[in-house]
């Protein structure tokens, strides 16, 4: 009998550098065998060094790219990351409470680009917790917004939170509604992400740290590489092992030969598929290896 290709949705915005949002999250789909589809939330005029100009797509247009993708294609994991305004909220809310029950959703709370602009309106920023974090199987904030997501305006020093505080943290976003907290860990001082489940048990996923790789996309390529694990499949924590190893290899291949400023992370591993001319290998050279998690 066939096997089903599995079938992932991003719901996020465009990055027309082509490094993060949905392309970012496209390509990470099909480094791990799954279609990917798309709604998109919101358009950038965005490269390596800024980005320049944001025009959020009109709400039901948002609404009506879910239903013809639901409609035809099916999903099997959904991954949300740039809302940008409470009335996109508003629309990917309305769209995931039409998905099949037992679809599991990634939820990428996107607030700032790699370049420091801002990507979610502060006045959005309580409809995200209020009305989409409950939909949220996995929500996969950094430590800067899992402080905003946990409410802690006190938090002036990232540095000095301990292991405890990261958990205390992942526990208030965790009563928001989400089922499970992933926060990463690029900003602490260990390259460690740290998963709470739904049942309280909390795993502790150690990485490496690349400083010298390009990291543009790390955050939308590691929520993505986790739906596609759970489409197809994978459990939350052998989803999010894999996410997290995918993730910092692609920040270490990532591509410094691109634009200005931080270039985009590379999951595709596009210099094994590049001959030294150039040119594209042959298609019957095997593939690389896959990074999976132990």
């Amino acid at each position: 009998m066939a096997v089903r290709t599995p079938i992932c949705l991003t719901i996020a915005g465009s990055d027309s550098g082509g490094g993060a949002g949905i392309q970012a999250d496209l390509k990470a789909f099909a480094a791990q065998g799954v279609h990917g589809t798309s709604a998109i939330t919101g358009l950038t005029a965005q490269s390596t060094v800024g980005v320049t100009r944001i025009d959020a797509v009109a709400p039901r247009m948002i609404v009506e790219q879910v239903l013809a993708v639901v409609g035809d294609l099916g999903v099997d994991a959904v991954k949300i990351g740039m809302v940008g305004s409470e009335p996109s909220i508003g629309a990917v809310v309305e769209a995931l409470a039409g998905l099949p029950a037992g679809v599991p959703v990634v939820a990428d709370p996107v607030m700032v680009a790699e370049s420091g602009a801002r990507l979610l309106e502060a006045d959005a920023q309580r409809a995200y917790v209020r009305d989409l974090l409950p939909f949220a199987t996995v929500v996969t904030p950094n430590l800067p917004e899992a402080v905003v997501l946990a409410g802690r305006d006190d938090v002036r020093d990232l540095a000095v939170l301990t292991d405890d505080d990261v958990t205390e943290l992942a526990r208030t976003i965790q009563a928001a509604g989400p089922a499970n907290v992933l926060v990463t860990g690029g900003h602490r001082a260990a390259a460690e992400d740290l998963l709470l489940l739904e049942d309280g048990t909390v795993h502790r996923l150690p990485g490496v740290r690349h400083p010298d790789g390009a990291a543009h996309g790390s955050g939308c390529t590691h929520s993505s590489t986790l739906a596609a694990r759970l489409a197809a499949g994978d459990d939350v924590v052998r989803a999010a092992r894999v996410a997290r190893a995918e993730a910092g290899e692609a920040v270490r291949r990532g591509l410094r030969d691109v634009g200005a400023g931080p270039g985009p992370v590379d999951v595709l591993d596009l210099p094994a598929l590049r001959t030294p001319a150039g040119s594209r290998a042959d298609a019957a050279t095997p593939a690389p290896d896959r990074v999976s998690a132990p």
